[in-house]
């Protein structure tokens, strides 16, 4: 598969504000329901499993068996459902609906936290309707633990969690708020995510906000995002992102990529070869360590040339994580302004019993509301500023 680079080229300076926020949300859903039927499993397995690559939407891994099959038991994983990242992402634009302002990690203890415990949804992989709790993983399930039962302080509450990608998977929506503004992206997501994760699982979740943030900026290309990366990130994720993104450069097919990408990603991997059967050394706090997820999405970003359909196909057939690798890597490519598959986008909000467009209608007017209250911050500040003689006076 060879993306379409002219084509990429020609949407990613022409899309919009609202084009590239409905790209990236709708693009992550999509990326996370082809991703959630192989989670766990490596390429290999994959093509034995399916006869060969995966091209779009399958079904489950075990096929009717997906209630009782260990190790996804009880969830539909397949078929077009999303999975826990959309729904962590939904209930992060929920959040942002509210407060119609910035977010911090208070806003996850007011408000995110009882949305997931106290409102019941369609939940695609129990095709049934049950509260969010019941269906996000243990990491995620800490957030209640810590900031409801045990009234932790928001701002350290993700101190003693495992560290994963939990907090980064559904960290899109704000950089669609810091549109076109890296650094503000990354340090609200840092605190937003201070909540939930620490460590380089805190970090990625501030990376990717910012990589998301610099792919909405007019003329963003797959480089500049990783040059805002790179800008920001810190030990073991910087290093991770370098070194993946600089064996992705040797690549345009994402075949060829998959396991020069893994090897690239491996050393700052504390999971380990095998996906289900983690290191002792997991998922622990470092500042050597990388969680895999982040560094992959952009390394397929650099291989599909922000190609949509190739980043994101190049992420499910990577297997292990995937549908968080997925959901990163069409997050990024939908707000660099590559098209999301129709048929794709239509087979999962189907399958799914979702609106994955509303949630994008109503981030667009809220980050317009948003950056209208920033304006006129900036602008009181400019003022007390320069009666403080702060601008225009002699040194």
């Amino acid at each position: 598969m060879t993306p379409k680079a002219a084509e990429s080229t020609a949407e990613v300076h022409g899309a919009s504000l609202d084009e590239r926020i409905t790209g990236a949300l709708v693009g992550a859903a999509v990326g996370d329901a082809l991703g959630g039927p192989v989670e766990g499993y490596s390429p290999d397995q994959i093509v034995q499993r399916h006869g060969g690559r995966v091209h779009g939407v399958v079904g489950p891994w075990n096929g009717d068996d997906w209630r009782t099959a260990r190790p996804v038991a009880p969830y539909h994983k397949g078929d077009g459902h999303v999975t826990d990242d959309t729904l962590m992402t939904h209930a992060l634009v929920r959040v942002y609906a509210r407060v119609r302002d910035h977010l911090d990690a208070y806003a996850v203890a007011d408000h995110l936290v009882p949305d997931l415990m106290t409102t019941p949804r369609w939940i695609p992989e129990l095709e049934a309707e049950a509260l969010p709790l019941q269906r996000i993983f243990l990491a995620e399930k800490w957030l209640v633990t810590r900031l409801h039962y045990g009234h932790a302080d928001p701002r350290e509450a993700g101190v003693g969690n495992i560290v994963n990608c939990g907090a980064a998977m559904y960290m899109a929506p704000v950089g669609l708020v810091n549109a076109a503004d890296p650094p503000a992206a990354y340090a609200e997501a840092l605190d937003i995510a201070g909540a939930h994760q620490s460590s380089y699982g805190r970090e990625a979740a501030g990376v990717l906000a910012a990589a998301v943030a610099a792919a909405c900026s007019p003329g963003a290309t797959p480089d500049t995002v990783v040059s805002a990366c790179l800008a920001l990130a810190k030990d073991g994720t910087r290093a991770a992102i370098e070194k993946v993104c600089e064996a992705a450069s040797r690549h345009t097919d994402f075949e060829s990529a998959l396991v020069p990408l893994r090897e690239a990603v491996a050393p700052f991997d504390t999971v380990g070869p095998d996906y289900r059967s983690p290191s002792l050394a997991a998922r622990r706090p470092s500042r050597l360590h990388a969680i895999e997820e982040l560094p992959v999405a952009l390394g397929m970003l650099v291989v599909a040339g922000g190609d949509y359909r190739h980043a994101v196909l190049g992420a499910v057939n990577y297997g292990r994580d995937c549908d968080s690798i997925a959901t990163m890597a069409g997050a990024l490519s939908g707000a660099l302004g590559s098209p999301v598959p129709e048929d794709w986008a239509k087979t999962v909000a189907e399958a799914s019993r979702l609106d994955l467009w509303a949630p994008a209608r109503t981030l667009t007017d809220v980050t317009r509301e948003i950056f209208t209250r920033d304006l006129a911050r900036r602008r009181a500040h400019e003022t007390a500023f320069t009666a403080l003689g702060g601008t225009g006076c002699s040194a």
